[in-house]
């Protein structure tokens, strides 16, 4: 297997993946896909917060607290 063929059955792969999940937003109502649309932007801004100095350490001293 040349690293041609190995690219290949990536981007296949990645592709029916993205069929995939467009063939289910598709026959999500306008709820679900506002929903869906503010769980992704928060998602992001998980990833921001954790890649901070700030907010690795605000996640730390908060560790625990919401699940008392």
């Amino acid at each position: 297997m040349g690293l041609t063929d190995l690219f290949r059955r990536w981007f296949k792969a990645r592709d029916a993946g993205a069929l995939e999940r467009a063939e289910d937003e598709t026959r999500m109502t306008p709820y679900e896909r506002d929903v869906d649309r503010e769980d992704f932007e928060a998602r992001k801004d998980d990833i921001r917060a954790d890649n901070t100095f700030a907010g690795r350490a605000a996640e730390e001293a908060a560790e625990g607290e919401l699940e008392e």
